[in-house]
């Protein structure tokens, strides 16, 4: 059983630190890149609710320490079928991020699998980065050691976008591309479709290729029509 994603995955093209908006986490995104760069820099903890970056961060850090010439592994807890297996099974990597912590409250095994990690990766100078919905102290840990060693990371309360930050990065995106988005059409998107970053940039993507097909400029009727069609093409 690997720990690590396959290429393709694991480095998703737009969880890089140069497409993440940082607004008032900019300080988190420092602290991540300098551990994803430089040997010895504070291990962080990152918390916050769905969507506010976390998993953006941890991959972003992944990706520049492996263009630095790092060794690197992402775990996403939440999604391994068994996470003590996965999390004993990391070796010989010089930087991991550890996603989706909480997933990993009240079951004992996980748990002493982590705390056996951390001191590991302390002897042996790796560099960890972690995250989840809430900070250490609030999470319903059966091993309080491991408690205490995750506040003793430099911690970041991650804060998601508001609506004007989500507005300025999708038009920031879509003049980058040629295409003006007028109010009108981001009113309407943002009252019917997922407030996602990600989500959001990816149906842009979409409406890019097919405003070119069809050499319409991207209106509200024309993103409605899209829609429509897409929701029967998915039925």
């Amino acid at each position: 059983m690997t720990a690590q994603l396959p290429l393709s995955l694991r480095w998703p093209r737009r969880q890089r630190f140069e497409h993440f908006f940082a607004g008032a986490n900019a300080a988190a995104v420092d602290a991540a890149q300098s551990l994803a760069r430089q040997a010895g820099a504070p291990w962080v903890y990152l918390s916050g609710p769905a969507g506010s970056g976390k998993s953006h961060l941890l991959l972003a850090v992944c990706q520049s320490a492996h263009e630095a010439g790092r060794t690197v592994q992402y775990l996403p807890l939440k999604t391994l079928r068994e996470p003590a297996v996965a999390i004993r099974g990391v070796s010989g990597s010089e930087c991991i991020a550890l996603d989706d912590l909480d997933t990993l409250a009240g079951d004992r095994e996980a748990e002493h699998a982590l705390f056996d990690l951390y001191n590991r990766a302390r002897a042996e100078g790796t560099a960890l980065i972690f995250a989840a919905e809430v900070v250490p102290t609030q999470l319903p840990l059966a091993l309080p050691d491991l408690r205490s060693r995750l506040g003793a990371c430099t911690q970041f309360a991650l804060k998601p976008l508001d609506d004007a930050e989500r507005r300025e990065v999708l038009k920031s995106w879509a003049a980058s591309r040629g295409i003006e988005l007028e109010d009108t059409v981001l009113d309407w998107l943002f009252a019917r479709y997922a407030r996602d970053l990600g989500a959001l940039l990816d149906l842009l993507d979409r409406l890019d290729q097919a405003s070119l097909a069809a050499q319409r400029r991207v209106t509200v009727p024309f993103l409605r029509g899209f829609l429509r069609e897409a929701n029967h093409a998915s039925d």
